[in-house]
């Protein structure tokens, strides 16, 4: 399910796997930058800090800010150091995975 976003795909034509993140099933681009996929789809909020549970998402793009933190199959990564595979398991960091947007 597409929401809206105000960024778009720049290709249209890769293959589409589909990826679970904070509870919902989304369709993304099979090998595409998780933190671009994830706002193309609609994602603003990839995690929430742990003092004010402020929400945060990629800043930078290029690894420098940890703002893209997200938990995958269990770990802690950066969103925009990853590439988007099939059944990815994806979630906020400290939600055990599951965390609403």
């Amino acid at each position: 399910m597409k929401t809206a976003s105000p960024f778009r795909e720049l290709e249209q034509s890769a293959g589409r796997v589909r990826v679970h993140f904070a509870g919902k099933d989304l369709m993304l681009r099979d090998g595409g930058n998780l933190a671009a996929e994830l706002l193309a789809a609609g994602v603003r909020s990839f995690r929430q800090t742990p003092v004010s549970g402020a929400e945060r998402g990629p800043f930078c793009m290029m690894g420098a800010c940890f703002d893209c933190l997200v938990e995958i199959d269990g770990v802690t990564r950066q969103a925009c150091m990853c590439t988007v595979s099939p059944g990815m398991d994806i979630g906020m960091p400290g939600t055990g995975g599951d965390g609403d947007v």
